[in-house]
Formats: structure tokens, sequence, C-alpha cells
């Protein structure tokens, strides 16, 4: 059940650890659930510590990649780990320090 789904009507959620898999900033679920746990990922300026850690839509997530740091902001909420072109679609790439 891939779906995003409405908690306490403040709109559709997903975890943080489907997000990043299905929008390919992980390439695995098991790694995007490492990353969450081990405390490297922020949403909104808050630290994750939980994979399943709910978020929605206009949520700004920031977490390390390779030399430097990411940050995105959640355009729309995946169903499935689609085409890279389909998965771009979902986030928008913030530039830090600009």
């Amino acid at each position: 059940m891939a779906d995003p789904v409405a908690v306490g009507g403040h709109g559709p959620t997903l975890r943080i650890d489907k997000y990043l898999w299905f929008v390919r900033l992980c390439p695995s679920r098991s790694s995007a659930q490492k990353l969450a746990e081990d405390g490297h990922v922020r949403v909104n300026g808050r630290r994750i510590e939980r994979a399943h850690a709910a978020i929605r839509v206009g949520d700004l997530i920031t977490f390390p990649h390779g030399q430097g740091v990411r940050v995105v902001r959640v355009a729309q909420l995946p169903v499935r780990r689609g085409p890279a072109v389909e998965a771009q679609g979902c986030y928008e790439e913030l530039t830090v320090g600009e």
C-alpha cells in the first residue's frame, strides 16, 4: 500500500524512508531507513530519528549527499518508485547559501 495517507486532516503524508527511495534520492529503502534512523535527516529544520516520520507536500528535507548537503522541497507525494523523470517532478532542488 504505497498510496499517501491523510492523517488527522493535515493532508496526505508519506514515510520519509519511502519518499527518499521513491524519488531516487537514496539507492535503496534500507539505506533511506538507516539515514533517517541515524539522525542525519532534517525535515523543516527538525532532526528526524525515525524512518516512519511523516512528510507532506511543502516540507523541506535536508540530508547529507556525498561530500555536501542536499536540500529539497517536497512538490508532490509519489505513489510508486517510477522512472527518474517522474521522480524528479516530486521535489524541487534548493541551493544552500543562495
